[in-house]
């Protein structure tokens, strides 16, 4: 018998295994293993850092955005790192059981290192917001947008928690918008 909870995370992993097809959630004796595309692990990845990228970008034209770069420059170095490290141990392999504790490890380290740049990067938006042009502000929301899309969608795949998107943005276009 499903707890509530059990329930819950079994009908996102569902949902995030639907929406991904690259993803497989499979139950043998009450153990679900999800199996993971490495592709899209990395292209989330990527994603973060083209979205720390464009936004620091943005500083040339405008200095405001300058005393947030350094914040934005470190997680997208963290995440670089972490990305570096996955792809390495990847290599060829198209797929991952994220059950095993060291990809896991790998993977959570993608996932919480792209939080971090959508952190860094929504402080620049917040603190230097009203200093940049309508357009700037407006392409920077659109990365921030995409980048916590993709975060959403990476956080359902692994059932960390329900795929959302309160952007109306699809996986497909928010990679889009990132240049992934």
């Amino acid at each position: 018998m499903l707890s509530r909870r059990n329930l819950l995370r079994s009908s996102a992993l569902g949902l995030a295994a639907a929406g991904l097809a690259a993803c497989t959630v499979s139950t043998t004796n009450g153990v679900t293993t999800i199996t993971l595309d490495v592709t899209k692990v990395k292209n989330y990845g990527q994603a973060g850092l083209n979205a720390a990228a464009a936004v620091i970008a943005f500083s040339a034209q405008f200095p405001a955005i300058s005393a947030y770069v350094p914040a934005i420059q470190a997680a997208e170095v963290a995440l670089s790192g972490a990305l570096t490290a996955f792809s390495t141990a990847a290599g060829s392999t198209l797929t991952i059981s994220y059950n095993n504790t060291d990809w896991k490890t790998r993977v959570d380290s993608v996932l919480s290192d792209l939080s971090t740049v959508a952190s860094a990067i929504e402080s620049a938006i917040s603190g230097a917001g009203s200093a940049l042009s309508a357009s700037v502000l407006s392409d920077a929301k659109t990365a921030l947008s995409a980048l916590n899309t993709i975060i959403s969608v990476f956080k359902g795949l692994l059932g960390v928690s329900a795929v959302r998107s309160s952007t109306g943005m699809t996986e497909a276009q928010a990679l889009a918008a990132l240049g992934v």
